[in-house]
């Protein structure tokens, strides 16, 4: 404990305030933290705990923020950054709610982002995609919802129209195989791939037909 003898800004952050206590450099503190603060009040152990507990939140958040700024996360995503920071799991949960509460976190709109950045420029199938969301953190029941909006022969189609087209001139039993393992990667069932496959076949896999014979006589 102590009494706090001068409050100053930081000079490499003025959005930090530096607390003396006693005459001696005691915390540093977010302004918004040391707003109630004044010279010559008295600071228990206690009330530096909260204030540094304050604090944390407050750095917390920021590196969330930063972290948000790249594109949108997942809950899980935003605790598992934290964790790395060091971050208590009480600091971190208070972040979370916070974020939550003005809808910078949202699962929801997360996973349906996901699926259509995907859909935009790497389409997949459900599996791969309910895959890759669990990873995320994403609750069943949100992963089933956003999925069952998904379009998986449209997704196939594109995918296969991409890959088709490098495969041309190989033999039928070649062209199939690698053109439903590519799609079979992706996560698609293996009923569209079928279909997928023998679609593409028939449209880029057969040989060319051989001219027509002329007769001169």
């Amino acid at each position: 404990m102590g009494i706090i003898t001068a409050l100053s800004a930081q000079k490499r952050s003025q959005d930090r305030v530096n607390v003396y206590l006693d005459g001696e450099f005691a915390f540093g503190l977010a302004a918004m933290a040391a707003a109630r603060l004044r010279v010559g009040q008295t600071l228990t152990a206690a009330d530096i705990a909260a204030l540094q507990e304050v604090d944390a939140v407050e750095k917390a958040k920021e590196s969330a923020l930063r972290y948000l700024g790249y594109r949108p996360r997942s809950q899980v995503e935003i605790q598992r950054h934290l964790q790395k920071k060091g971050y208590t799991e009480t600091t971190i949960a208070a972040v979370i709610e916070r974020l939550t509460a003005v809808d910078l976190l949202n699962d929801e709109t997360f996973a349906r982002y996901w699926v259509e950045q995907r859909e935009t420029f790497k389409p997949r199938g459900q599996l791969a995609l309910r895959q890759e969301l669990q990873q995320k953190g994403i609750d069943s029941k949100i992963i089933d919802r956003v999925l069952s909006e998904l379009d998986e022969t449209a997704a196939a189609e594109q995918v296969a129209e991409k890959k088709a087209g490098q495969l041309t001139g190989l033999a039928e039993a070649d062209f199939k195989r690698k053109l439903g393992q590519y799609l079979q990667r992706r996560g698609f069932p293996y009923d569209i791939i079928r279909a997928a496959v023998d679609e593409w076949w028939t449209k880029t896999g057969l040989p060319a037909a051989p001219p027509a014979h002329e007769d001169f006589d």
